[in-house]
């Protein structure tokens, strides 16, 4: 079985509606299903099993041989959450115990970093940007990036990983996730209530007002990309997933 962990959150939902598509469904989701708003995110689906975040690291343990390989996407997102030990428990040491139990059951494995790790981007956006040397803005975007530097430290891995950092995702099923969701999300409904969208002011003088810049990128090329890697042979390793050129926020809103 394939485990999908954040399958009842946005990049996760749709990613199991492209392996229903492509004829996967023997799919384990796993998340905190409690959370009435991203419950519709699920409905329809085709799965196996869903089991809850919480229990998941000790079913996982006693039933390793029904798994075959384990997307993580399932993560504390919040970039506005200071609260460290909230990324710690759920962005790194949750991360840490899926990558071991792969590693020492010998199945694949890929899982969600983030854009958030190149902080102002002082050092580029580059796949080989040594994560040792970036800053992230926010403890958000430090727990991924610390997890990228474990994950390149380990001597034991399984026997395919990539980790992906998801540059400004957006698309359907990001609607439970109120003031975190895309920008794209909330200029669609201004534009749709009012007729107008409302740009941030730019405090860097090199940028114009709604001259800032972002890499968007539609959620279903994201989830083509997820199953390319797995089902193909890919280069372990940590990558980009982005549309590979940033726009503006005016050029969005026109």
């Amino acid at each position: 079985m394939i485990v999908i962990t954040g399958s009842a959150g946005f990049i996760g939902s749709c990613l199991v509606s492209k392996f229903n598509s492509e004829g996967v469904r023997d799919i384990i989701l796993v998340d905190d299903f409690s959370v009435e708003p991203k419950q519709s995110n699920y409905l329809g689906k085709d799965f196996s099993i869903k089991i809850d975040r919480a229990s998941f690291i000790e079913w996982f343990r006693k039933d390793t041989s029904l798994v075959e390989y384990v997307i993580h996407i399932g993560a504390r997102t919040d970039t506005t959450e200071f609260n460290k030990t909230i990324f710690d428990e759920l962005n790194v040491n949750y991360t840490k115990a899926l990558w071991k139990l792969c590693a020492e059951n010998n199945i694949p494995f890929i899982y969600a970093s983030s854009a958030a790790t190149y902080g102002l981007g002082e050092h580029g956006y580059s796949d080989d940007t040594k994560p040792e040397l970036l800053k992230p803005l926010n403890p958000y975007g430090d727990s991924k990036n610390d997890f990228d530097i474990w994950a390149l430290q380990q001597t034991q891995s399984p026997p395919q990983w990539q980790g992906l950092k998801f540059f400004n995702v957006y698309g359907p099923n990001e609607y439970h996730k109120a003031r975190m969701a895309s920008v794209i999300f909330h200029a669609f409904n201004q534009i749709k209530a009012v007729g107008k969208v409302k740009l941030f002011k730019s405090h860097n003088p090199d940028y114009k007002d709604g001259g800032q810049l972002r890499d968007f990128v539609y959620v279903k090329d994201v989830v083509e990309v997820i199953w390319f890697l797995y089902a193909n042979k890919v280069k372990s390793g940590i990558y980009n997933l982005g549309s590979g050129k940033a726009r503006t926020f005016s050029d969005l809103a026109t």
